[in-house]
């Protein structure tokens, strides 16, 4: 009977399997007849198996499979459409890895040519700092002889005071 309803029912299998799980379909139906007979013996009620009985076993088994056929084939599309993002993200991580190759190639290149103008200002920059040392050795002498100087004409502004009333009376006796 399980021949004739699963024999064109579709199960992913190869035909030695179909027609284990037909065999098997088979024993568990006698299986439960027997257990019927011992149920009989034991409590003294009949109980029957009855082919509407199997042939809802042979239902359920397909409708149980059916479901569980869909949710791997579910489980499968995922499995494959995650593939193929990993896929995906790997041609971009290849692209990009070369992307950074060359980056890096550019980063170097601009790195050696930024230590170049870093030595170059700091080059630049000692050589002001000795100019302006320089300078203001420079700046310390003449401020020291304009300080001097700057004695010298105070002195001279005392003398000149002090002796602007003799060169009054001088002038005054001209005239």
């Amino acid at each position: 009977v399980a021949q004739h309803f699963l024999v064109s029912y579709h199960i992913e299998c190869t035909d030695e399997v179909k027609q284990s799980v037909v065999n098997t379909m088979g024993t568990f139906q006698d299986i439960v007849a027997e257990k019927c007979v011992e149920y009989f013996e034991r409590y003294r009620r009949r109980t029957f198996v009855t082919p509407k009985s199997y042939l809802s076993f042979i239902g359920g088994y397909k409708a149980i499979y059916k479901e569980k056929f869909a949710s791997v084939g579910s489980l499968s599309e995922r499995m494959r459409t995650g593939l193929a993002k990993l896929m995906e993200a790997e041609v971009s991580v290849n692209q990009l890895s070369k992307v950074l190759v060359m980056k890096e190639k550019d980063l170097a290149v601009a790195s050696k040519k930024a230590d170049e103008v870093l030595l170059e200002v700091t080059m630049k920059a000692q050589a002001a700092e000795k100019v302006k040392m320089q300078v203001q050795k420079v700046k310390d002498k003449a401020q020291a002889i304009v300080d001097d100087i700057a004695i010298d004409k105070a002195a001279a502004e005392e003398k000149l005071e002090a002796a602007r009333p003799a060169l009054e009376e001088a002038e005054a006796a001209l005239q």
